[in-house]
C-alpha cells in the first residue's frame, strides 16, 4: 500500500480527505447535449470519425457504447477536450455498466481513464491506440471480489517521478478503496504543468507524483511527437473507449494560476 504526500502546507496522510474551498470556480465543459468542444479519435480511422456510434450523450450523460460492435478487434478510442491546458483541475463522476465486448482484452475489463497531457489529436496517427501522455486510471471492481484500487496512473510514452525517484513501470497502483457496481464515483485531478500531480477519488488523495518526461523509447507509441526526456507541462485532456462501457457526467474544469 502507498503512503501519498500532499503539500498543502505540511500535509502527509494516505487518503486524506482533501478540503474544498468557496472561492473554487468551476465550468462546465461538457454540454450535456451533444459533443460539441471534443474531437473523436479512434485507432484504425481518421480523426473525427466517431467509429460505431462509440460515444454518445443521453439524458446529459457521456457515454462510452458498443451495442454496434459484433466483436472487438483493438479500436481503442479517445474524445479529446478542444483546449490545450497546463495548470487545472478537472473533475467528473463515472460509472462501469453493462459488460464488456466480446473480443476485448481481461485487463479492459471495468478499464477507463482521463488522459492528461497528451499528444494533440491531430498528431496521432491513424493506427494509434493511444496518445503520449499520462492517465489517470479509473477502475470498477471485479466480480472475484478482490481489491482493484482505482485512480492510477499509467504512462503510456512517458514517465514520472514518483516517491522522490523516476519511475518507469507503466502503470502504479493509488491507495484508493475498490468501488464495486455501476455506483457513480468522483474523480478530481489536479494539474500544476510539470511540478505536482494530484488525484482524489471521491474526496480522498490517492496518488501524488511530478516532472513527466517523454519516453521516446515506449514501443506502443510510433512516432512519437517529444525527443526522449522531454518535460511535459501541458497537453489535452481525452476520456477513453477501452472496450467496457462506461458513463461519464458532471464534466467540469477550473483552470489554476500558474
Amino acid at each position: 500500500m502507498m503512503i501519498v504526500k500532499l503539500c498543502l502546507g505540511a500535509l502527509m496522510i494516505a487518503s486524506q480527505t482533501v478540503p474544498v474551498f468557496a472561492q473554487e470556480k468551476w465550468e462546465t465543459i461538457f454540454n450535456g447535449e451533444n459533443l460539441d468542444g471534443w474531437t473523436v479519435k479512434f485507432s484504425g480511422s481518421n480523426l473525427g470519425k466517431n467509429y460505431k456510434n462509440t460515444f454518445r450523450v443521453k439524458d446529459g450523460v457521456l457515454s462510452v457504447n458498443y451495442d454496434e460492435y459484433e466483436d472487438f478487434k483493438g479500436e481503442y478510442g479517445h474524445i479529446f477536450y478542444k483546449e490545450k491546458l497546463s495548470h487545472y483541475k478537472i473533475r467528473l463522476e463515472y460509472r462501469f455498466i453493462g459488460e464488456q465486448i466480446k473480443g476485448a482484452p481481461d485487463w479492459a475489463v471495468r478499464n477507463n481513464g482521463i488522459m492528461f497531457h497528451t499528444q494533440s489529436p491531430e498528431s496521432m496517427l491513424k493506427d494509434h491506440g493511444w496518445p503520449v501522455s499520462l492517465e489517470f486510471q479509473l477502475l470498477g471492481g471485479l466480480s472475484d471480489g478482490n481489491e482493484r484500487h482505482t485512480g492510477n496512473v499509467c504512462s503510456p510514452g512517458t514517465h514520472i517521478v514518483l516517491n522522490g525517484q523516476l519511475e518507469k513501470t507503466h502503470c502504479n497502483d493509488s491507495n484508493s478503496k475498490t468501488y464495486h457496481g455501476d455506483q457513480w464515483v468522483t474523480a478530481e485531478l489536479e494539474v500544476r504543468g510539470d511540478k505536482v500531480i494530484r488525484q482524489i477519488i471521491n474526496g480522498e488523495l490517492v496518488m501524488e507524483y511530478k516532472n513527466p518526461i517523454a519516453d521516446a523509447a515506449d514501443g506502443e507509441q510510433p512516432a512519437h511527437p517529444m525527443k526522449d526526456g522531454t518535460p511535459i507541462s501541458e497537453g489535452f485532456i481525452a476520456l477513453q473507449a477501452e472496450s467496457h462501457p462506461t458513463e461519464f457526467r458532471n464534466i467540469m474544469l477550473m483552470k489554476l494560476d500558474q
